[in-house]
């Protein structure tokens, strides 16, 4: 039996148009003694296309836990395995999570092979700013619990990636417009390398009636990306209240100071504070 462990393979495939599939992606994929796919049924199909008759495993979220240590063991005997989704980069919204980290654990090398991502080619087509994105996946199913999630990003600078099932794109959208307001912009990314491939760029406002209006949005693998919201400038405070604040600083503590200054001025006492605690830092 070997000592040298094999390999672990993070195998991107197409989402869509087959002329996306690498070389590299082929050939791993020929090579390796074991594909570990998200559906067997699914992949057949691809793998067929590419004359890839490497045996596979099903490996998706509801058995991901129960069947890493097998193929860690496999790993561990030198056989080599790839990991591929149902379409795109795997882990993205996709199992492997718990693969990965076992093979880091277990010294096994871990080896990516890059290719399509929905998630890249939405953003790099929107037009929105890319220096800094937060990619989300998908939202919460009902609404509530999905406006309560998407109110906690309202102060995200950074662009917004979702991926939304097209079933709840408008409640998604509607929500988004409750949360983050009609005038916010965004793009919605429709059916990504496909024939019906769509990327429209518009106010929320204007997204919910576009979609509402033609049905066919409402079909297909739909990727969102929602522009941050503007970075909060903080004021500094008038030259009256300061004033207040400073005179007080020199007769009283910092805390009480601050308290006193926000009763007198209507300032919020927490902002007044941290000022004092400058101004005694100053001085």
């Amino acid at each position: 039996m070997s000592n040298q462990n094999g390999s672990l393979y993070i195998v991107a495939t197409p989402i869509g148009n087959l002329e996306d599939m690498s070389q590299r992606a082929i050939s791993t994929l020929q090579a390796v003694s074991l594909i570990a796919t998200e559906d067997t049924r699914h992949s057949s199909k691809l793998l067929q296309h590419f004359a890839i008759d490497t045996p596979c495993m099903a490996f998706h979220e509801h058995n991901e836990r129960a069947r890493t240590g097998n193929l860690i063991n496999k790993l561990q005997r030198g056989e080599s395995i790839a990991l591929i989704s149902d379409a795109g980069t795997p882990l993205l919204s996709d199992p492997g999570y718990y693969l990965v980290r076992a093979a880091h654990e277990h010294d096994i090398p871990v080896v990516p092979v890059p290719g399509a991502s929905a998630l890249l080619a939405a953003l790099v087509a929107a037009g929105l700013p890319t220096d800094r994105f937060v990619f989300e996946g998908f939202l919460p199913n009902k609404t509530v619990a999905r406006c309560k999630y998407l109110a906690s990003l309202k102060k995200e600078t950074g662009t917004l990636v979702f991926y939304e099932a097209p079933h709840r794109i408008l409640a998604c959208l509607q929500d988004m417009v409750e949360v983050f307001g009609a005038e916010r912009e965004a793009v919605l990314a429709r059916e990504l390398t496909k024939t019906y491939e769509t990327i429209r760029r518009d106010k929320l406002a204007r997204l919910v009636e576009w979609v509402a209006e033609d049905l066919n949005q409402q079909r297909g693998e739909i990727v969102l990306v929602v522009a941050g919201g503007r970075p909060q400038v903080k004021q500094e405070l008038s030259a009256d209240v300061r004033h207040v604040l400073t005179v007080l600083l020199s007769h009283l503590p910092v805390k009480q100071a601050a308290t006193i200054t926000a009763e007198i001025t209507g300032e919020k006492k927490n902002r007044l504070y941290e000022a004092a605690l400058k101004l005694g830092a100053d001085n």
